[in-house]
């Protein structure tokens, strides 16, 4: 974990409630896909813990939904404003796993670390298969994206506006050798149900302090209760018990 001061380089809407911020700074402690950071803001005493899309040696990029306070603070930031950081937060995902031909399943919110995770793939030459849930056509984000990196991307939409109706789990591929998730609970759930391989879940939690001192965003796992932002957010499906 490292704390930085990040200046804004950019912050646009990429759909209604959606934005895509860019952040230079030191991003040295941030070491593979899955990771977040956790943003402090102004008038707010809790950080806003937002999962890393992508980074380089020298900026970060997120993709932070408008839910509430902090987030509807954090959209109107201009470009030039400095931003206090804690980085390389969360044991990220295990690429080692994979296979030839990962899948990579996305709900929402939970989309944006899949990319990073797509991008690495896809420098090692793996056959990367990815889907992207969403509720309606108003929400997509990202599809092209994934697409400009060689993946074969599929869309579902809740209310059939966009691509295949239903749910990601309505949209597997036939043949995949490991899956890798990140959405909201009930999705993980039913992801977890339908696949037929081994893979690796991303919670989306809230969470006080973001490094595993307050307890305050534990899970029940095989091996004891786990803390989702120290010991996570990333688990394997085979520890996981859901109540």
């Amino acid at each position: 974990m490292k704390q930085c001061i990040f200046k804004i380089t950019s912050n646009e809407p990429l759909t209604q409630s959606v934005y895509r911020m860019v952040l230079r700074g030191d991003t040295s402690a941030i070491t593979a896909p899955g990771q977040f950071i956790n943003i402090q803001l102004d008038g707010l005493y809790l950080r806003r813990p937002i999962s890393v899309c992508d980074y380089d040696e020298s900026s970060v990029t997120i993709l932070y939904k408008v839910v509430g306070a902090g987030t509807l603070q954090l959209s109107q930031m201009p470009v030039g404003a400095s931003l206090d950081v804690l980085t390389g937060l969360g044991n990220g995902y295990d690429l080692t796993l994979s296979g030839d031909r990962p899948l990579l399943l996305g709900g929402g919110v939970g989309i944006p670390p899949l990319y990073r995770l797509a991008k690495e793939f896809i420098s090692q030459g793996k056959s990367v298969s990815v889907v992207l849930g969403f509720n309606t056509a108003d929400e997509i984000f990202y599809e092209n994206d994934f697409r400009a990196l060689g993946c074969d991307v599929q869309v579902t939409t809740v209310d059939g506006s966009y691509g295949k109706k239903g749910f990601v789990t309505d949209a597997l591929p036939q043949n995949y050798t490991y899956f890798y998730t990140c959405g909201p609970e009930p999705m993980l759930k039913a992801v977890y149900k339908a696949t037929v391989t081994s893979g690796q879940m991303s919670f989306e939690e809230r969470m006080g302090c973001g490094f595993g001192a307050c307890m305050g965003c534990s899970c029940k796992t095989l091996t004891g209760y786990k803390r989702i932002c120290k010991d996570g957010p990333v688990m394997k499906k085979e520890e996981i018990l859901w109540d």
